[in-house]
């Protein structure tokens, strides 16, 4: 969880207007995740901060590729990825937890504001429900040998297994034919 730090935006000392920050996100940011679908990746996200008296107006552009695999062919691929995201952060003196995909608040005696579980969600939720290495990934093919082994003939002992069948069960079959 140290590496989750740098993914932290000292606003308190910010003079009012827009401010740019760059983060770079890769394996070690998603090993912090235990569950998460995107396993490692290569990202940039560019935050711009506006900060007004009593309001911050965060926007969010993610560029960059993270490694999906294929629900077809079990293949791991690069797929590209592009997120824009945009969240109010509030002030209250209040003891207020009711945060929103839009709006998140904060207590006025915050200093700083963690990113970091924002960008995790924005990634994670723009993983494809279904992710096919043709269609998200640039150029690939699905694996044939895998694809080979779904369509296969089931082997010859297979179909002997099939073939002896229970004689109650025939006997259950005769009754059904009559």
């Amino acid at each position: 969880m140290k590496h989750l730090k740098q993914y932290r935006i000292p606003f308190s000392g910010l003079n009012a207007g827009k401010h740019n920050f760059e983060f770079d996100i890769n394996k070690k940011f998603f090993d912090c995740y235990e569950h998460s679908i995107v396993k490692d990746g290569n990202l940039k996200a560019e935050v711009e901060l506006q900060k007004q008296e009593n309001l911050l107006i965060l926007h969010f552009d993610i560029q960059g590729e993270i490694q999906l695999t294929c629900d077809t062919c079990l293949k791991e691929f690069m797929s590209p990825i592009s997120i824009q995201e945009r969240i109010l952060v509030k002030f209250t003196d209040e003891d207020w937890t009711d945060n929103t995909e839009e709006v998140l608040i904060l207590s006025k005696s915050d200093h700083e504001l963690d990113i970091a579980e924002l960008l995790y969600e924005y990634i994670n939720l723009a993983v494809p429900y279904i992710v096919k290495c043709e269609e998200q990934g640039q150029g690939i093919q699905c694996d044939p040998e895998m694809l080979a082994l779904f369509t296969s003939e089931p082997d010859s002992e297979e179909q002997k297994e099939e073939e002896i069948i229970d004689p109650r069960w025939e006997a259950l079959r005769n009754i059904k034919n009559n």
